[in-house]
């Protein structure tokens, strides 16, 4: 730990991508010794209601270091990579960042550019909401139906939303693209990796933290105004805490789905890292556990 911190040029922005309950968090504040903001670039953070449910930092880890971009979204609204950008491009003036998360498109939009693609119209997110994501995917240009994750239905209905809300296929935008806010070559790219041996029973282990620290309660607050269509519902073991709550599951049951979603969630991670990330440095997460 100490050698990769002393090689790090103080100055320069440091980017920290890793799947999930990889240790990212622990190794941004150590970065964060050297000074800095830690700039969450986890789509699931920023909301306000999910601080156990998501790994948000803790008070005492927000108090001991400068942290920016955490749970400042209500659970009610929508928040996407654009809204991110936008956040993010209003830090980049300030104190050195440190951004750590686990969403690689937050990533790759910082340093690949995002296509300036307009809000959707809430009439047309809910006509996405109602529909089966087979059905929307069926209706996508050939480029876009390439290019997506076929297999995450919140892809699909964001492809299938900007079509429909502007005519264009979401490949088009994307081949548009204008300049990045931080290209690759002005920052200090690293990414965690977790052999799943050694990091499957990390995940059990702190989804059992979780419920220990207050999970339950923390989705019991989110009850009286659930609604699963919305981007904060997307937490990991969100909606099986909240079927436990509604006497639609057991609690054990829901533990196992939130488990095991988690483990999917950590391979989907892996394979865009692999993919998208070749260029960074690469580190063993277990090298600074």
């Amino acid at each position: 730990m100490k050698q990769l911190i002393a090689s790090l040029d103080a100055e320069r922005p440091v980017l920290i991508a890793g799947p999930t309950a990889s240790g990212k968090s622990a190794l941004a504040m150590a970065v964060a010794e050297q000074g800095g903001v830690i700039v969450n670039a986890d789509a699931l953070q920023v909301f306000s209601g999910w601080r156990i449910l998501t790994a948000r930092p803790s008070l005492k880890d927000e108090n001991a270091f400068p942290h920016a971009l955490y749970g400042h979204v209500s659970n009610d609204a929508h928040y996407s990579v654009g809204h991110w950008l936008r956040d993010v491009a209003g830090l980049l003036d300030g104190a050195r960042p440190i951004f750590v998360g686990g969403t690689g498109l937050n990533f790759a939009a910082l340093t690949e550019g995002l296509a300036p693609i307009p809000d959707t119209p809430p009439e047309v997110r809910a006509r996405a909401d109602a529909e089966d994501p087979d059905v929307l995917l069926a209706e996508l240009d050939a480029a876009t139906r390439a290019r997506i994750d076929t297999a995450n239905p919140a892809r699909i209905r964001r492809a299938w939303e900007v079509l429909e809300t502007t005519g264009r296929g979401l490949a088009d935008w994307q081949d548009n693209t204008g300049p990045p806010l931080l290209p690759l070559a002005k920052v200090q790219p690293i990414v965690l990796n977790a052999a799943r041996d050694w990091l499957n029973p990390r995940i059990e282990q702190r989804f059992d933290i979780m419920l220990k620290s207050g999970a339950l309660e923390e989705a019991r607050a989110q009850v009286p105004a659930w609604n699963p269509t919305l981007p904060s519902s997307r937490a990991i073991g969100a909606r099986e805490l909240v079927a436990h709550l509604k006497g639609d599951l057991s609690l054990a049951d829901a533990r196992e789905r939130a488990v095991i979603l988690s483990r999917q969630y950590a391979k989907r991670q892996r394979t865009w890292f692999r993919a998208r990330m070749a260029g960074w440095k690469q580190l063993d997460a277990a090298l600074f556990a």
